[in-house]
């Protein structure tokens, strides 16, 4: 990058050039970036050379801009991630509108069934985790059916989403994001009913919930609002029925563990405590998706013969 803007350096019509911020003083140095003379109480060492103070402070500001405050990569718009996310829940609600609503195969393919199989009505039989249908602990994610349920969700998103991947930059905000809504998944396939399906963002929204509170405590933010708002959110998801406590609590609880190893890690090694979380919540998540479907497909009954 450029250094500051200059006219033409000033120089003795016989004799060595002199210091741009000290005419006074003869030298023979130059800034590495911008070529400007400077005597030896302007010079900054660098990597190559020597830097004068102009250029070591656009640097400093230019490197501290690039960055965000918890080491992602500063956005320009940081709405985007969470404007993608949106639209990808509101292309596969569409699509099981489309095809049916409630009755919906799309449906009974993404949302999440931790049993094997379970009847889906006469002669339709629907697989879950168990039976080998995987890809349920994240599709179920991105599904919904209900325009109650869609919305409320995509509004906490359009909300949550932009603030957090601001601060924290868009690798991070996904991270939390999905990985919460693994974690969540894991949480359904262990305490649910294994012939109930579970559907919905909620889970990762939690997550974005719990790194927003771990942030807002940490800076000295409105933490008292935010724990409000999750604590309404708790309360209606015990009151009120046909909802996974199970998703969300596991969703709040990674996006805590999350925001914790993103805020708070030391600033020497932060990609590597933040990564090697991340990937230790994941695993974790796997782990425990991978024994409880073993578990259930272990004891589920044999699909009967013709089905």
């Amino acid at each position: 990058m450029s250094g500051p803007e200059q006219g033409p350096v000033a120089e003795r019509p016989s004799g060595p050039p002199t210091c741009y911020r000290h005419p006074g003083r003869e030298t023979w140095i130059r800034c590495q970036r911008c070529d400007r003379p400077i005597c030896p109480d302007c010079m900054h060492s660098a990597s190559v050379g020597f830097q004068c103070p102009e250029c070591v402070k656009e640097g400093a500001r230019t490197s501290r801009q690039a960055r965000t405050p918890y080491g992602g990569t500063r956005l320009r718009d940081p709405r985007l991630t969470t404007f993608a996310l949106i639209a990808v829940n509101a292309l596969v609600w569409l699509l099981i509108v489309a095809t049916g609503g409630n009755s919906s195969k799309l449906l009974d393919a993404l949302a999440l069934l931790p049993a094997p199989w379970v009847r889906g009505g006469p002669g339709h039989v629907i697989t879950g985790v168990s039976g080998g249908a995987w890809w349920q602990v994240v599709t179920s994610m991105f599904t919904h059916v209900e325009v109650l349920h869609i919305g409320f969700n995509m509004l906490a998103l359009f909300f949550l989403g932009p603030m957090l991947e601001g601060v924290i930059g868009r690798a991070r905000f996904l991270a939390v994001y999905l990985v919460s809504g693994i974690v969540g998944s894991a949480a359904v396939m262990l305490f649910s009913a294994p012939n109930g399906q579970t559907l919905g963002a909620s889970g990762a929204i939690f997550g974005l919930m719990g790194a927003i509170a771990v942030l807002a405590l940490k800076v000295g933010g409105q933490a008292q609002s935010v724990m409000g708002w999750i604590a309404i959110n708790l309360v209606l998801t015990f009151t009120l029925g046909n909802i996974s406590w199970q998703g969300h609590l596991g969703g709040l609880l990674s996006g805590v563990v999350l925001g914790v190893a993103m805020v708070y890690a030391p600033r020497r090694r932060r990609a590597l405590v933040q990564w090697s979380v991340v990937s230790v919540v994941l695993v974790a998540a796997i782990a425990t998706i991978v024994l409880r479907a073993a578990d259930l497909s272990a004891q589920w009954p044999a699909l009967p013969p013709g089905l």
